[in-house]
């Protein structure tokens, strides 16, 4: 597996994110992560094409809540480390790296706020590791099946991340939002990617999604989505509306997840795919008054 590793250098300008990176070796793969604040773990999992940047308007607010808000960075992505092949890739090869990571920081009690591919890896690791989690928050993902037909612009996504010449990754973001985004916050998104020969884990993630019963991981995802049927832990939905592909997957959750019932779910009704930046601080103070109110 031959690895490549973003320059430092890259991210000098990225904007209001001032956390030092920490990394943990998993093999011969290096994983990143930003982290601020003591207390409870909140565990933010990004999707793609982002990276921890993504979540640099909800640290601040867990922080000063009294948490510990930890970011990590996929691999492929951000500071981390970056395998060249897409055959490097597998949605099994991500969450065994992400649940390496988390037991190698000896993560526990763990808050999961999850969108996107965050939440592809991050719902199948809670429902086969229950013993790490204590609260799952949702915005804008799912755990896929394939019991149903993949949406049209799902499919027009993945044809397009399979074969544009050019993935300009801060424009995607751009897509994925209702606000508009300062240049400044596109450069954030392209700076983990020097090149095209960067990219291959965000070119990998539209193929990964399971969306036919044949894919080798619908098996695995059906069980996880029977453990969730069973999960009768706090669970939290806050979904943006303006999101074509995932805004309205927080009904089967709520319809199937135990732990749903008498949660203050939350439609983002203005805010696209990418919640973080439509809608950051509002997802930020909900989550944060939400694991207060959870304690026991």
């Amino acid at each position: 597996m031959k690895l490549l590793r973003t320059p430092e250098e890259r991210f000098s300008a990225v904007p209001d994110f001032p956390y030092a990176p920490a990394y943990t070796q998993l093999g011969k793969i290096r994983m990143a992560h930003v982290e601020a604040g003591e207390g409870p773990v909140i565990l933010m999992l990004h999707g793609e094409p982002t990276w921890s940047f993504l979540y640099r308007k909800m640290i601040p607010i867990f922080a000063d809540a009294g948490f510990r808000a930890i970011a990590p960075d996929l691999v492929g992505f951000g500071r981390s480390d970056k395998p060249t092949r897409p055959s490097d890739y597998s949605y099994a090869g991500h969450v065994a790296w992400m649940l390496q990571w988390l037991e190698a920081n000896d993560l526990q009690d763990i808050t999961l706020v999850c969108q996107d591919w965050g939440s592809l890896i991050g719902l199948r690791l809670a429902a086969e590791h229950p013993q790490h989690f204590s609260r799952i928050a949702v915005a804008n993902g799912f755990l896929p099946i394939a019991d149903r037909p993949a949406p049209i612009a799902f499919k027009a996504w993945r044809a397009f991340a399979r074969y544009t010449p050019v993935f300009p990754t801060g424009q995607i973001v751009q897509a994925g939002t209702t606000s508009r985004l300062s240049a400044e916050t596109v450069a954030a998104y392209d700076a983990p990617f020097p090149s095209e020969k960067y990219k291959a884990a965000a070119r990998a993630f539209p193929r990964l999604v399971p969306t036919s019963p044949d894919d080798p991981a619908v098996p695995a995802n059906r069980a996880a989505w029977d453990a969730l049927g069973k999960w009768d832990r706090p669970f939290l939905t806050a979904f943006g509306k303006k999101d074509p592909i995932l805004g309205w997957a927080d009904k089967l959750l709520r319809n199937h997840v135990p732990g749903t019932e008498g949660q203050p779910h939350r439609d983002l009704g203005e805010a696209g795919h990418f919640v973080q930046e439509d809608a950051g601080e509002q997802l930020a103070q909900l989550v944060a008054d939400w694991c207060h109110a959870t304690t026991a």
